[in-house]
């Protein structure tokens, strides 16, 4: 009997357990329930915040808000209405307007969607009077972007509709809602967007507001963005968009002792204020559609080429570390380097007898020719030589992504032993076979930022930190990342004789950069020029060449590692090198003290190569088959 009324109790209070736990769902805490009013509806209003501030390393503002009037609409509640008036208020025509509310009933009937976006102040203005008029439709506020100093589109990026693939991948984004596309303002979207706010207005059956959903208790208050300082300097980068207006390239600048980016510019640019308000889309259109001048195209960042003569300095490095030379070493140079019975790679006309400063100062093919020769064959096999000369070239940041702070980038190429087995199955391939490698032509390819953080570890005779533009965040820590040395495969004695070379380019006669001394700056650097082709037709043509520059300054604790590259600009000397010492100038001394050399790079234009390379037949007439 005992054991029946245990039962008989247990069976009761599990029963009593479950009865009380249904009335609290049902009844005390039914989320779903809005209150006694028969089909009830629950309206969310977002509260967006303040998008965070980009400021310059000097607190110059970048990128700053302003306010801006989404018109919002909910299908369902749309009722008749005169959509003629409702287009002139809103600018648009008819089919627009049926075509925007057929994507929007195709998203939600009931949940709001962004019908018209990023209205101004000027265009709100006349439609807040007569909103009342259009059932479904109402206004919300939203802080947009403003661009004050209209430069570094690149690099600070833009903000652009989620679309449908970004709203199933976070939850946090509803659609019609700006997000983060390209530079900073996509690498730290979440530190820039803050939280957004919502609060539930409770809505009676005639779709009446009725007040705060259970006095607000569901609802959550916005948190702002946080401002970010970036490493650049915004005057350096404004003058770089000057000196390159009328020429297509990049510019990278970075501070040697942090890897600190001093000015990141790309040429053609544009103007980031275009990619904000109702113009935006049709701006991006025209902007992305430029397929020959490529604006929305990061040239710093992704542009490949060969590096040309910039690149003998590495070689000279590996040749030293490997002891196949040392700063004596003796080759002769006769207008080039003859290999084999029918091979020679030219040279310009300079003394015969050859060793690493002049070699360096006058930018001689011949003996880095020979360095390179050596470096392969000091190996048992070209395979071993081959791969120890590209771990050495990839310890100076070429030939990889190098973790940088911005979303885009390209990888460029060092090549190893298996990129040559692929290109000889038979495996008999030699050093004279892949030579041009030594001078930076051949198989080698590098972007500009590569190359500028390759002359930070030269600078630096022997390190680098990965470069990176956020230089502070506000409540957070740098990323370590950033603070982390890296060495490369060179011992630093070895990095003198070399910076001596560089110094000799702009100090002694027959340097290649003589001429483009700057007074009271000791400036360390290398001109290049970077053999052109492209497939045309099938066949191999030769373009013009490229305008390649190096450099870095003062010579002893560099303040300032600079690349320049100029499409189609001939030779180094003639536009990277002037807009090279230009930009150390302007960034040491705040100022310029060679006025015929600025307004020559200011006014000069290669428009004209250009629109010849498009337009005239006769142009390609150069070939290799």
């Amino acid at each position: 009997m005992k054991k029946g009324w245990v039962l008989y109790i247990f069976i009761i209070f599990i029963g009593v357990v479950f009865i009380l736990r249904l009335f609290y769902l049902q009844v005390l805490d039914n989320p779903y329930q809005l209150d006694p009013i028969n089909n009830a509806s629950i309206k969310r209003v977002y509260d967006y915040p303040s998008r965070g501030y980009i400021y310059d390393r000097n607190g110059e503002l970048l990128v700053v808000n302003e306010q801006a009037y989404d018109i919002m609409v909910i299908p369902r509640e749309v009722k008749a209405l005169d959509t003629l008036e409702l287009c002139a208020l809103l600018k648009i025509d008819h089919a627009y307007f049926l075509k925007k509310l057929g994507k929007a009933r195709k998203y939600s009937t009931r949940l709001p969607s962004v019908f018209i976006g990023q209205l101004s102040k000027e265009d709100y203005g006349p439609l807040q009077e007569k909103l009342f008029k259009f059932p479904g439709f109402y206004v919300q506020k939203r802080p947009i972007r403003n661009y004050p100093l209209s430069t570094a589109a690149n690099v600070v990026g833009y903000l652009s509709e989620v679309d449908e693939n970004k709203i199933k991948e976070n939850s946090y984004y509803q659609q019609g809602e700006l997000v983060g596309f390209q530079g900073v303002e996509k690498t730290y979207e979440i530190q820039l967007r803050g939280v957004k706010g919502v609060k539930r207005i409770q809505k009676d059956r005639f779709n009446k507001e009725i007040g705060s959903y259970k006095k607000g208790a569901f609802d959550t208050l916005s948190s702002p963005g946080k401002d970010i300082t970036l490493t650049l300097d915004a005057v350096l980068q404004q003058y770089g968009d000057e000196l390159m207006v009328n020429k297509r390239g990049g510019i990278v600048a970075i501070e040697p002792s942090t890897g600190e980016i001093l000015a990141l510019v790309t040429a053609p640019t544009y103007d980031p204020n275009r990619m904000v308000g109702r113009k935006r889309s049709k701006n991006s259109v025209l902007l992305f559609g430029d397929t020959i001048s490529k604006p929305m195209f990061d040239r710093g960042l992704q542009a490949q080429y060969p590096p040309g003569s910039p690149f003998k300095i590495i070689t000279g490095l590996i040749g030293l570390q490997e002891g196949v030379i040392d700063e004596s070493t003796i080759f002769f140079c006769n207008n080039g380097y003859r290999y084999g019975k029918k091979n020679k790679m030219g040279c310009h006309s300079h003394d015969r007898k050859v060793i690493l400063n002049f070699g360096i100062y006058t930018s001689c093919n011949s003996y880095f020719a020979q360095t390179y020769r050596r470096i392969i064959e000091k190996f048992e096999t070209p395979q071993k030589g081959v791969d120890v000369w590209s771990n050495h070239v990839k310890s100076f940041g070429l030939g990889n992504f190098l973790g940088y702070d911005l979303p885009v980038g390209q990888k460029g190429l060092i090549p190893t032993a298996d990129h040559y087995d692929k290109w000889y199955p038979m495996k008999n391939w030699k050093s004279t076979y892949i030579i041009s490698n030594a001078i930076g032509q051949g198989e080698v390819i590098t972007t500009p930022i590569q190359l500028a953080n390759m002359t930070v570890a030269i600078a630096n005779r022997g390190y680098y930190y990965t470069p990176h533009i956020v230089k502070k965040i506000e409540g957070e820590a740098l990323d370590p990342v950033f603070t982390t040395k890296h060495i490369t495969t060179i011992d630093k004695r070895h990095f003198e004789p070399i910076v001596e070379g560089l110094y000799d380019v702009f100090e002694k006669k027959g340097g290649t950069a003589y001429w483009s001394r700057v007074p009271g700056i000791e400036i360390c650097g290398k001109t290049g020029t970077a053999e052109n082709y492209a497939k045309i037709n099938g066949e191999r043509v030769k373009l013009t060449d490229h305008s390649i520059f190096i450099a870095f300054a003062p010579k002893d604790n560099p303040k300032i590692a600079i690349a320049v590259f100029v499409e189609n600009g001939y030779w180094g000397s003639r536009w990277a090198g002037p807009i090279a010492t230009l930009m150390i100038e302007k960034y040491l001394k705040g100022e310029t003290s060679r006025p015929w050399v600025e307004e020559k790079i200011l006014k000069g234009s290669l428009e004209d190569e250009y629109n010849r390379q498009l337009n005239d037949p006769d142009y390609h007439a150069e070939t290799e088959k």
